[in-house]
């Protein structure tokens, strides 16, 4: 997967926005103002995104492409390198569980409008 197909696969998420909130490097992706992932513009083979921290850990110990997320908090966030063996279908679960999570985090009008 390359930044564009993330890009693609993100913002088509039911309310997804994308930002640049910590400068031009950083794209933000955001559903009900929460963030669900952040990618490096310049690096372009990595992201972090949210993780229930019992399938953080799991995930780390199975894959070394799932480290601690970088600059995140590292109970909740996995950082996620996309040029190594993880299958695409890997990679839209994890970006797929972390949008979940948030949006089941969100206020339930605001999950009532993302469902419509």
């Amino acid at each position: 997967m390359n930044i564009e197909e993330l890009r693609d696969y993100c913002i088509r998420k039911q309310g997804a926005t994308e930002s640049f909130p910590f400068g031009e490097d950083t794209l933000v992706f955001k559903v009900g103002e929460r963030i669900f992932l952040l990618t490096s513009l310049k690096s372009g083979n990595i992201f972090n995104v949210k993780c229930d921290p019992e399938r953080a850990i799991e995930l780390r110990e199975r894959y070394v492409e799932v480290k601690p997320g970088y600059h995140m908090n590292k109970v909740h966030w996995n950082t996620i390198y996309m040029d190594g063996n993880l299958t695409r279908k890997q990679l839209y679960q994890m970006i797929d569980h972390s949008y979940e999570l948030v949006v089941q985090s969100l206020p339930k009008n605001v999950q009532e409008e993302l469902a419509r």
